[in-house]
């Protein structure tokens, strides 16, 4: 049966608009006992099958066509349990409108040069369809226009799409996995779980790469479990794995849903172009055609808890990846569009997400909510969440915190178009401070102010954030240059061989994070002073990624230093670096030298808070400088606990810096850490 939808111009013409449907119905291939359902959300499809088989090497597929309801959901139901089977959809959709002069629809002008950038990366199997891992279509070695079709064969099927809701996929590419919820692993783990995520102003993040963290992990595995999520449960497990060495409590994975724009298992890739919102990423999995990346990331998740890590993911809603599904199934529905008609490119990766599209912001939501109850992540890091936007990141709070009271939510607050940093101050969402960032980098090579260093480690509470725990504060993200690379002396960036400088630098640089009130977040090496050799995009670069154990090691003296200063501002003794609210302005006293950036900051100085005063000071400068703090502590009274090299809880036994007259003598390129009492 063939239901007819009307194209974009006839259902204005109608009083219609097919932008604005939407469904409840359950979604994807819904397992019910003996039956089960396969539905599809395409609003203006003229007609949509269902392929589904039992074996990859030797399919013998049964094709089913779905029936239309009155909410633009395709419905098919088959009276078999079909779990662990394969599937994929076609959709078939309207042709351009034809204007009465003979001229495409303007509505949809650049629909052919566009199709062909969204399907370019698509691996050709010499018959117009992407690779499926054995599963491929019988048409011959033609064109294909723009639905994918063969022109001179209208009755060819048009490319196969791997279903937006599958739980699993054997590839990018499809096909999906028919998985029965009622056999799944632990069936609800987050209603078992007994590990309790850290408030957001107790998080101490590190931000990694699965394949980074394992391609030279010291630990003996197979080849194949160093791509994914097998090896890194064995290697968090392990007595001596460097993550628990540092002591963060909170991972911030990198994308790990269904990930495309890549054919080989082995390719290295960051993760940013998704193709699926539910399944963990294939190639991350042992068997994918087994569906167990499944159990592989829901034990993972599980051994992260247990060794005490909350686990956060990142997740990327406003773009897609090749080969595309959505676009596949409606392209004007799923995407924006520009004034003639082409995509829109905000993200920088060829297409910009309609999320507030009903059903693409009913698929971000649904999609996290199957995260939390299936895999009890922790929470989610928001990919250029200006894309996104205010109102569908408010939807997203208020359904998550109905599940998961606890999630964390943190934006990436830019993209291409703009920033929405302060527009989510009346939110639950932390924001990645690229502010921060950049003032830090200046700071620390001389060119900052007392003011602006006041400002930020305040948690940016005097405009960015209504609360310091909605700053994340860092220097370094897996995006361009590494930290130690952005500041050598060295020329072209390179890091690799830094100078004394280059690491007196990133001590100052982890001394200023962890002081700093709100949410301290580092990237994976950077306590190893990581380089990637001046490379500032290394998106592909497996081997200049991963984490370099040995250098690490050269380099213990620095991992100490940045593993004390998280192991004591997660103490109680630190206390007062870890507000969940914005204190009183008399909570700090500020002290400076005269015309220089050098200061020092005392914490709990009205004594507000059940918390020990400490008193932060920083020299960023080549030359000694000097602190008049004569209004202030009595620092001969107070115990240095940390230097620029050094960090004892009990206190420097030797070489403290020269407090005398109520002035604090800085040593060049300095900071240091009292307590009183």
């Amino acid at each position: 049966m063939q239901n007819e939808m009307p194209s974009n111009t006839q259902a204005n013409k109608q009083g219609m608009d097919f932008l604005d449907l939407g469904s409840g119905r359950p979604l994807g291939a819904i397992v019910e006992r003996s039956k089960t359902i396969f539905r599809l959300f395409a609003p203006r499809a003229l007609r949509v099958t269902v392929t589904f088989f039992q074996d990859l090497e030797n399919p013998a597929p049964d094709t089913r066509e779905l029936i239309r309801m009155d909410d633009g959901v395709w419905e098919e139901t088959h009276h078999r349990n079909l779990h662990g089977w394969y599937y994929y959809f076609h959709v078939y959709s309207p042709k351009p409108d034809i204007a009465e002069n003979g001229m495409e629809d303007p509505d949809h002008s650049g629909q052919d040069r566009e199709k062909d950038n969204v399907l370019e990366d698509a691996e050709d199997t010499g018959d117009g369809h992407p690779k499926t891992d054995g599963v491929q279509s019988d048409a011959s070695d033609t064109q294909t226009d723009t639905e994918g079709r063969n022109p001179d064969s209208p009755d060819d099927p048009p490319l196969p799409i791997l279903d937006p809701y599958a739980l699993a996929a054997v590839s990018p590419a499809g096909p999906g996995i028919v998985w029965d919820k009622n056999k799944w692993p632990g069936n609800k783990t987050a209603k078992r779980k007994t590990f309790t995520t850290p408030a957001y102003s107790d998080l101490v993040i590190i931000e990694a790469h699965i394949r980074d963290l394992l391609k030279e992990a010291p630990i003996t595995l197979e080849e194949e479990e160093r791509l994914g999520f097998s090896g890194l449960e064995k290697w968090v497990r392990e007595d001596g794995c460097y993550l628990k060495s540092l002591g963060v409590n909170t991972i911030e994975l990198q994308p790990l849903q269904e990930i495309g724009d890549h054919y080989a298992k082995e390719d290295y890739h960051w993760g940013y172009m998704p193709v699926n919102y539910f399944a963990p990423d294939s190639s991350y999995s042992l068997h994918p055609e087994r569906g167990s990346q499944i159990e592989e990331f829901r034990s993972l998740v599980k051994s992260f808890h247990d060794e005490g890590f909350a686990v956060l993911i990142d997740v990327v809603y406003n773009h897609v990846g090749n080969p595309n599904p959505l676009y596949l199934i409606d392209d004007e529905y799923y995407f924006h569009r520009d004034g003639k008609g082409g995509l829109t490119n905000w993200s920088g990766c060829g297409n910009d997400v309609r999320c507030e599209a009903p059903m693409a912001r009913r698929l971000i939501i649904d999609s996290l909510r199957h995260f939390i109850e299936y895999y009890d992540v922790d929470g989610f890091r928001f990919d250029l969440a200006h894309l996104i936007g205010v109102e569908v990141l408010e939807e997203v709070e208020s359904a998550l915190r109905k599940v998961k009271p606890s999630v964390i939510l943190i934006a990436e607050p830019w993209s291409f178009r703009g920033h929405l940093g302060l527009d989510l101050k009346h939110t639950g969402f932390a924001s990645w401070n690229d502010g921060f960032r950049e003032f830090i980098y200046r700071y620390l090579c001389g060119e900052g102010n007392q003011e602006g260093l006041h400002y930020f480690m305040g948690g940016s509470t005097r405009h960015l954030t209504a609360g310091p725990t909605q700053t994340v504060n860092y220097v370094e993200s897996h995006d361009d240059r590494c930290w130690i690379d952005k500041i050598t002396e060295n020329p072209e960036h390179r890091g690799d061989h830094p100078t004394a400088t280059d690491r007196r630098r990133t001590h100052l640089a982890c001394a200023i994070i962890m002081c700093s009130l709100g949410i301290p977040m580092i990237s994976a090496g950077q306590d190893g002073l990581r380089s990637k050799q001046g490379i500032d995009n290394s998106y592909r670069d497996g081997d200049v990624n991963a984490i370099d154990y040995q250098r690490i090691i050269e380099y213990a003296g620095t991992h100490d230093y940045f593993r004390n200063w998280i192991r004591f501002r997660l103490s109680e003794r630190g206390k007062a670096f870890r507000l969940a609210t914005t204190p009183a302005n008399s909570f700090f006293r500020y002290f400076g030298a005269e015309q220089s950036s050098a200061t020092a900051i005392q914490y709990n100085a009205d004594k507000s808070h059940d918390a020990t005063c400490l008193l932060f000071a920083v020299n960023p400068h080549k030359t000694v400088m000097h602190i008049h703090m004569s209004e202030g502590p009595d620092l001969s009274r107070w115990k240095q606990i940390a230097d620029h090299e050094r960090f004892e809880e009990r206190g420097l036994g030797t070489m403290r810096f020269r407090f005398q007259g109520g002035v604090l003598m800085l040593p060049p390129l300095s900071c240091g850490l009292w307590e009183e009492g």
